[in-house]
């Protein structure tokens, strides 16, 4: 609009003041290349529009930087313009945020995928853009199966027998620094992701169902974190229980685990060209719970929104139209893995030749598990807590997971006021 006045007023033979360039703050998160790409994206859309970007640093952890944006929200802070935040935050923060539907363009909406979109949508409002979306994956080292003749596992039963076997026989070999899976196991939200991929795979359920009761106190859930709790100090680190997903790609791409669980963005740097294991790497689903069980991956992904209480909110919303753009999900997904949410994305060929396992995927979102943020609305945190919490006591042998989701279902029957949510 800028440009348009002025190339009016100068049409009309008038003396053309451009206005002054304003700045737009935005927070962007640095786990793995994220903030890089974030920051080229901004700074290119600074540039198109002839303003300013800052950037804001933010803590990795979910759980500190969901903590740090409820209290700048609280205190109605014009710090941040835009937040970058994860799929389940759009219930527990709408309240603060921007509906941007005025700012679409006609059919914009309908080229992502409807599922994001109705996620993002809050009573109406559409108070986030789609980013890039997430689900959980396997990892595992293609060089080591093969050298010991193993099959990637389709039961977590096999992933343990096959970590051990390879990671024993590499030991004796002279290779101490390898153990056989890593994941993330600190107290945060990513435990309750891969918790819920746990207890999911063996028919568990997810914590709290659709209808809102409270379902987390049953065996099969109990088995999954018991089962998982044997890996700790047998074929996992006792360090993973401090490990987020940069702890967790760090120990891997080192080439010190056979497995590893984490989320698409690892691919890229897994097989950058400094990486100790460029070529070597394999992807697959998340392994069954047993026979009977099923592959499941946690959904993931990250959103745009802009703050009720920033002083440029139109500026603001462009910027989160420019970043979450097809031409701009398109150069992410390239250069760091981040897997689009604009469904046509997934038939470009520059994006498949760069990331051949994006073309894998359907199977893997096909069984894909949210967490239970919308039943649970603004109480989503304090669910997640006491969940994560638990299993973590678990893991780190501070009871088994019987008495622990026992403890847990008294702890969220008082939150929920009897599942009235």
């Amino acid at each position: 609009m800028r440009r348009f006045l002025a190339a009016l007023a100068i049409a009309s033979g008038l003396s053309a003041t451009p206005a002054a360039a304003a700045t737009v703050s935005i927070a962007c998160s640095a786990l793995g290349k994220e903030y890089d790409l974030c920051k080229s994206g901004a700074e290119a859309w600074a540039q198109r529009t002839g303003n300013d970007v800052k950037f804001v640093s933010t803590p990795n952890s979910e759980t500190d930087r969901i903590a740090l944006y409820l209290q700048m929200m609280a205190a109605k802070s014009a710090d941040i313009d835009v937040f970058q935040i994860d799929v389940i935050w759009p219930g527990l923060l709408a309240s603060h945020l921007v509906d941007l539907t005025p700012y679409l363009p006609v059919g914009l909406k309908e080229q992502y995928f409807p599922t994001i979109i109705d996620n993002d949508t809050v009573e109406g409002h559409l108070v986030a853009m789609p980013w890039f979306v997430d689900a959980g994956l396997l990892y595992y080292r293609k060089d080591l199966l093969d050298r010991y003749n193993e099959h990637v596992p389709e039961q977590w039963s096999d992933l343990e027998a096959t970590a051990k076997r390879i990671q024993d026989a590499e030991h004796k070999a002279g290779n101490d620094r390898l153990w056989g899976f890593v994941f993330q196991a600190r107290a945060y939200e990513g435990l309750t992701a891969d918790a819920l991929e746990w207890i999911a795979s063996y028919g568990g359920g997810t914590i709290v169902d659709a209808a809102g009761k409270i379902t987390v106190n049953n065996a099969q859930a109990a088995a999954a974190i018991d089962n998982a709790a044997r890996w700790i100090r047998t074929i996992a680190p006792e360090g993973v229980l401090t490990y987020t997903e940069e702890e967790s790609r760090g120990v891997f791409q080192a080439g010190d685990a056979v497995f590893m669980r984490n989320w698409p963005y690892a691919w890229a740097l897994a097989n950058a060209p400094d990486s100790p294991i460029k070529g070597k790497v394999g992807i697959a689903p998340l392994p069954k719970g047993g026979p009977d069980g099923k592959h499941v991956a946690a959904l993931g992904g990250q959103q745009l929104a802009v703050s009720r209480y920033s002083v440029h909110p139109d500026l603001a919303a462009d910027l989160v139209l420019y970043l979450t753009g097809a031409a701009e999900q398109k150069r992410r997904a390239i250069e760091g893995s981040f897997n689009p949410t604009i469904a046509s994305l997934y038939k470009d060929p520059e994006i498949l030749n760069a990331n051949p396992f994006m073309g894998q995927l359907d199977p893997v979102f096909a069984s894909t598990v949210a967490r239970p943020s919308r039943i649970t609305g603004t109480k989503y945190n304090r669910v997640s807590t006491g969940f994560y919490q638990a299993v973590h006591a678990t893991l780190s042998g501070n009871g088994n997971a019987e008495s622990n989701l026992a403890v847990l279902e008294k702890q969220l029957t008082l939150v929920s006021r009897n599942g009235r949510w």
